[in-house]
């Protein structure tokens, strides 16, 4: 596993009758940026509070920086930073003091040294000696942010880290997730935001207590959608429709006014030959671009064949 930071097996959590996270079976490399998505309720949390180790998993097992799951689980929470969706800080101490008491917790050899470190990082050097109760959202959740990276963890996991906030910061924050990745740091990151996980992150499990569908999110597209390529046409595309629906590459054309929609398995490949011969046919091709489904548009497919399974 020493290229894996976190494998799971059958993982699962119960509160009573009710069944959070089902028979969840994953595994997460080292410097990979994983994304969690799915609906309130749908156990991402509790999935994270099991990987660092704050609840023990009803079923299954896993390991998390090489560590088992209830073997050394105050080594794990060493290992690991948390974003919470609702950090809690202490109000009345300055941001700087915030810092210094869970350096000291962490054991930080050089705790001044760390709190001046992500300070400065995340814009809050200035306000260091004000009460943290008088920060801003974002303020506040840049703290909690710097917070959890304090003993740089090899894992860190982000619930929602930028909720709430305005643009600029959710903005400071992305560009802090992508500088922690280019560190290799592995990153966690539970988040609605679909924009935000469609940027940042190298796979993306769609998670509603169980995980219904893993991959990049250029796999989730192809698997569902297929690729979808609009040739533009200086004309009406009707005419030319007989045409590409008798070539082999195209699995799939539609003709709205000006363009020729078209399933495409391969674009790169089929691409050259069919403007050719929308060409030689007579077609005065203007470009030609393909249409690219959100992640939105995913989430809500694989949501909506979850519900009718």
């Amino acid at each position: 596993m020493s290229d894996k930071a976190i494998v799971t097996e059958n993982l699962s959590r119960r509160f009573g009758e009710i069944l959070a996270v089902d028979q969840l079976s994953l595994t997460i490399a080292k410097g990979e940026v994983f994304g969690f998505l799915g609906p309130n309720g749908a156990g991402k949390t509790t999935t994270v509070r099991m990987l660092t180790a704050l609840i023990a998993p009803s079923e299954g097992k896993a390991w998390v920086n090489g560590i088992a799951l209830g073997r050394d689980d105050t080594a794990i929470r060493k290992s690991v930073g948390l974003l919470t969706e609702t950090p809690g800080l202490y109000e009345q101490l300055s941001a700087a003091r915030n810092l210094e008491i869970f350096a000291e917790l962490y054991e930080v050899a050089d705790v001044a040294g760390q709190v001046e470190k992500f300070l400065r990082m995340l814009g809050l050097w200035e306000r260091r000696n004000d009460q943290a109760g008088t920060f801003s959202k974002g303020m506040r959740q840049k703290l909690a942010i710097a917070r959890a990276l304090l003993h740089e963890p090899a894992i860190v996991f982000l619930d929602e880290p930028t909720s709430g906030l305005d643009p600029a910061s959710a903005r400071l924050v992305r560009d802090f997730i992508k500088l922690l990745k280019a560190e290799g740091r592995t990153i966690v990151l539970c988040t609605h935001n679909l924009d935000e996980a469609d940027q940042l992150c190298d796979r993306i499990g769609v998670f509603r207590t169980r995980m219904i569908e893993v991959g990049t999110p250029a796999e989730l597209r192809r698997n569902l959608f297929g690729r979808r390529v609009a040739f533009h046409l200086a004309e009406p595309a009707e005419v030319y429709l007989p045409l590409v629906q008798s070539n082999p590459s195209v699995t799939e054309a539609l003709a709205v006014e000006n363009k020729l929609l078209l399933r495409l398995a391969d674009p790169e490949t089929e691409n050259p030959g069919l403007v050719r011969a929308l060409v030689q046919a007579g077609a005065n091709v203007q470009f030609v671009g393909e249409l690219r489904h959100s992640l939105e548009d995913v989430y809500l497919q694989l949501v909506k064949e979850d519900d009718n399974e």
